[in-house]
């Protein structure tokens, strides 16, 4: 069972790469927090390392799964800046890196308050740990068991793991408000599972790009998603 989740989620990073509107927004929301030196755990395909490396001293991209991992180390083989290891949360080694963040990760996780103590271990003293994770229980899909999610988030939650992993939350709040719902129509009831094609592309040009927009306005009360930015406690 582990397995055919791990090759579906591969397949469908692969189908959503043409969302390119949807990455580039994610990418402005975490790129100001990851610092010079930022670790990204599990980098997937390495789409979105690929243009948060931009501005970077050191990039380190890291992955559990061997097939993305092999991936992504023939993606960056001989970049400059782009570092690829094989990395699993929970883990106990330490870092001093600007910032760990983790884009639909943690949900993977079975003991996300563990994971989380062990990305603070790699970041250096008031470091970020960056977290975006899909939102709302009620939103659970057939598609994200089979892929793997243990669990979908709240605001309050996500705040309770971090605060259990004793990180200081800076900024905490919800991404996406149209997503969620087009998410619980599409794979909640329709069990539709996502991949790419015309109308991917076209609602990642037209509705991303607006919900995008309006949404640095201000803060939606729900969203697909929860974007969370903490920091390891300076000594």
């Amino acid at each position: 069972m582990a397995e055919r989740g791990a090759r579906l989620q591969s397949e469908v990073l692969e189908d959503l790469r043409g969302a390119r509107h949807y990455r580039r927004w994610l990418v402005r929301l975490v790129a100001p927090y990851l610092g010079d030196d930022p670790i990204e755990i599990g980098a997937g395909l390495g789409d979105y390392a690929a243009e948060l490396v931009d501005g970077r001293t050191r990039y380190t991209a890291t992955e559990a799964d061997p097939g993305r991992l092999a991936a992504l180390a023939e993606r960056f083989a001989g970049h400059p800046v782009v570092r690829v290891r094989r990395l699993s949360l929970p883990a106990s080694e330490t870092g001093q890196h600007s910032a760990a963040v983790m884009l639909n990760v943690l949900e993977h996780i079975e003991d996300d308050v563990a994971a989380l103590r062990s990305a603070a271990a790699l970041v250096r003293p008031g470091g970020a740990v960056v977290v975006f994770v899909p939102a709302f229980p009620a939103a659970m899909s057939r598609f994200d068991r089979l892929i793997g999610h243990h669990r979908r988030y709240t605001r309050r939650s996500l705040g309770a793991a971090l605060a259990a992993a004793d990180l200081s939350v800076e900024r905490l709040g919800y991404v996406n408000s149209l997503g969620l719902i087009s998410w619980f129509l599409l794979m909640r009831c329709a069990r539709m599972t996502p991949r790419d094609g015309l109308a991917l592309r076209c609602y990642d040009a037209t509705v991303i790009r607006a919900v995008a927009w309006a949404e640095r306005l201000g803060h939606p009360p729900f969203g697909q998603s929860v974007l969370a930015v903490a920091r390891r406690t300076p000594l």
